[in-house]
C-alpha cells in the first residue's frame, strides 16, 4: 500500500510546457510522465468536455496520485512512456514528455535516488519489476560498471569507481545503501567542480542505466511520430545533456527532407516534423526551484506527412 508522501514536488516549466503544446480544448493529448501530475492537471483545466487526457508512469506513487484525478476525461495507464505507440495512430493533438526524476523520488530515501540521504540502493521508477542497482552491482563485472558510469554519467574517473566499487565488494559483500555508494565514490573520485557532489555523475549513470531511460526515450520519440496528428505538437522536457541530445538528434533528423543517394533521381523524403525551438526556466523559476535550472524544454510540429 502507498503511503502519502510528505514531499512535495514543483512543475517545472509548467505554464510554458501547456503553451506549447498548443492546446485545442476538445482534443485529445498525452501527458507521457505524469510524475505528480502538474502538467495533467493544467491541461485538464483548460479542456472542453469533449477534450481527453491519456497519462502514463511507472511509479506507482505517480498512479496513486492519479488516481486523486476523478474526471471522466482522464486516463492513466501504469506503464513506461515506450507505450505510448500503443495508442491509435494520429489519435493525439499533442504529446508532452517532462523526463527525469520528480522531488518526492529524490527526496524519499527508500526509493535510493538521492546520495545525500541514506536509504535502499534501488533506483527503479517501477518497483514492481527488474533489478535494484543493488542487485546489479552485487555480479557486475569492473568493464560492465565502467561503461555505464562512463557512458551514462560522462564521468572521466569511471573506470577508478568501478575498481573501487570491485574492491569494496571483494572486501566487505556487496554494497546495499546509497550512503556505502557514495563513500566508495567520494574515495575513488579525487577532484570534483566546487558545489558538486563526487557521486553525483554515478548515481546519475546507475539511475539511466537500471530503467533503461535512454532507450525508453528513444523508443516514445519514434512513437510520437505515428501517435501525433499532423499539425500536432510534441513538447519534450530534458534534464541532462543525455537526454537533450537524443530529443535535439531526433527533431533534427525529422525535420529536413532526406534524399536517398541510391536513387539520386527519386522523390526526397519529405520531413515529419517542424522544430519550433527550445526555452530554458527563467531566472525567477530557477530561484524559486533551484532543481529547475538544467531544464531545457524543446517543441516540434507534426507535418501532414505520415508515412
Amino acid at each position: 500500500m502507498t503511503v502519502q508522501e510528505p514531499w512535495t514536488h514543483r512543475t517545472v516549466l509548467l505554464n510554458e510546457a501547456v503553451q506549447a503544446i498548443h492546446l485545442n480544448s476538445n482534443g485529445h493529448y498525452v501527458d507521457a510522465t505524469f510524475g505528480r501530475g502538474g502538467h495533467s492537471r493544467l491541461i485538464l483545466s483548460q479542456l472542453s468536455p469533449q477534450g481527453r487526457l491519456t497519462a502514463f508512469d511507472k511509479d506507482l506513487d505517480a498512479i496513486a496520485e492519479a488516481g486523486q484525478i476523478t474526471d471522466a476525461r482522464f486516463v492513466i495507464r501504469h506503464q513506461g512512456f515506450s507505450h505510448l505507440g500503443e495508442l491509435p495512430a494520429a489519435s493525439a493533438a499533442g504529446i508532452l514528455m517532462d523526463l527525469g526524476v520528480s522531488s518526492p523520488q529524490i527526496d524519499n530515501a527508500a526509493r535510493g535516488f538521492s546520495f545525500r540521504n541514506d536509504g535502499p540502493l534501488d533506483m527503479r521508477m517501477d518497483t514492481t519489476r527488474g533489478q535494484s542497482v543493488a542487485q546489479w552491482l552485487a555480479d557486475a563485472s569492473v568493464d560492465n560498471m565502467t561503461e555505464v558510469i562512463r557512458d551514462y554519467g560522462e564521468e572521466r574517473f569511471a573506470g577508478q569507481i568501478a575498481k573501487a566499487i570491485d574492491r569494496r565488494r571483494q572486501e566487505r559483500g556487496p554494497l546495499g545503501s546509497t550512503t556505502e555508494l557514495a563513500e566508495v565514490v567520494a574515495g575513488a573520485v579525487k577532484t570534483r567542480e566546487p558545489g558538486k557532489d563526487p557521486a553525483t555523475r554515478t548515481f546519475q549513470a546507475f539511475r539511466i542505466f537500471i530503467n533503461a531511460e535512454l532507450e525508453e526515450l528513444q523508443q516514445a520519440l519514434e512513437a510520437s511520430l505515428k501517435v501525433l496528428q499532423p499539425e500536432g505538437r510534441l513538447v519534450v522536457i530534458s534534464f541532462h545533456s543525455l537526454e537533450d541530445r537524443i530529443v535535439k538528434q531526433f527533431m533534427a533528423e525529422h525535420s529536413r527532407e532526406v534524399f536517398d543517394r541510391r536513387a539520386p533521381f527519386a522523390e526526397p523524403k519529405a520531413m515529419r516534423l517542424k522544430t519550433l525551438g527550445r526555452i530554458k526556466p527563467s531566472a525567477e523559476e530557477i530561484a524559486a526551484n533551484p532543481r529547475s535550472r538544467s531544464a531545457v524544454m524543446r517543441t516540434a510540429e507534426r507535418t501532414g506527412v505520415l508515412a
